[in-house]
């Protein structure tokens, strides 16, 4: 569905205009009669849901001393 509104019309309440279209509705916008620009609703991005355990195997090296305490805290662990 399509419906029209003037550049004015459409500068005081966009707003408005962009939270009431409905995915696939446009609204044409027209300056002196003419078409000027067309706002088109666009429906949300559906997103594939998480998989536990699909990076499984992506870490090729780790260091020995991964888990070791650092330098930098060791008077903190005494």
């Amino acid at each position: 569905m399509s419906t029209s509104i003037t550049v004015e019309a459409a500068q005081s309440k966009l707003k408005e205009l962009i939270g009431q279209l409905a995915p696939g509705e446009e609204v044409i916008i027209t300056d002196n009669q003419q078409p000027v620009a067309k706002l088109v609703a666009t429906p949300p991005v559906q997103r594939k849901p998480r998989q536990p355990g699909t990076l499984r195997g992506t870490v090729l090296y780790m260091a020995p001393d991964f888990d070791a305490p650092l330098e930098d805290f060791k008077e903190y662990m005494e």
